[in-house]
């Protein structure tokens, strides 16, 4: 497995080493040992979705002790996966870093704790996984607006035609968020 750091501390991607054949292909989604940075992360539950094109989940966080440290895969099809930073002393702060992860990539998006997450499906159907660090807690449960004028996310879908749900669709903007966020 190769990690690949990003700007943002802490962010970072990691590309498996994938081993083909004419059978098809094998390679190691997950070793907590080959990972210095995940050795003291106890992923304590996988959650899965399926959406189709044009969806936006997002952008989701759970505020502390409930926030969740996540690693993102895709099993089928492809999502442009966008975090944005929420830490009020990091150097990246408000800034959101954008990266498309598929399964033919095979890439993953290890995010720590301080980020809101989310997703656009750039394919016909796509289906997500993703670990965490931390249950889901509805009471700790927070989120900013997809499409917030400051953050200005290009989801790479059209907008006018992007599927959101009723939720996510009245989220605050980062800067009324902002006042909340504890991290």
């Amino acid at each position: 497995m190769e990690l690949i750091d990003t700007e943002f501390s802490g962010l970072f991607i990691i590309k498996p080493k994938i081993f083909e054949d004419p059978r098809g292909y094998f390679f190691e989604s997950y070793n907590k040992n080959k990972i210095d940075a995940l050795k003291y992360i106890d992923f304590v539950q996988d959650n899965q979705s399926k959406s189709t094109f044009g969806t936006i989940r997002g952008l989701h966080y759970q505020l502390e002790p409930f926030a969740q440290s996540k690693l993102i895969r895709v099993l089928e099809g492809k999502i442009l996966d966008v975090v944005v930073d929420i830490r009020g002393k990091s150097a990246t702060y408000g800034k959101h870093f954008s990266i498309e992860l598929s399964c033919e990539n095979k890439k993953q998006l290890f995010i720590p704790k301080g980020f809101a997450h989310g997703f656009s499906v750039l394919s016909e159907t796509a289906t997500v996984l993703y670990k965490t660090d931390q249950y889901y807690n509805p009471k700790s449960e927070r989120g900013i607006n997809f499409n917030d004028p400051e953050l200005n996310i290009d989801w790479k879908i059209d907008l006018t035609k992007a599927v959101i749900s009723p939720k996510d669709k009245v989220l605050p903007t980062f800067i009324e968020s902002e006042k909340k966020i504890k991290f």
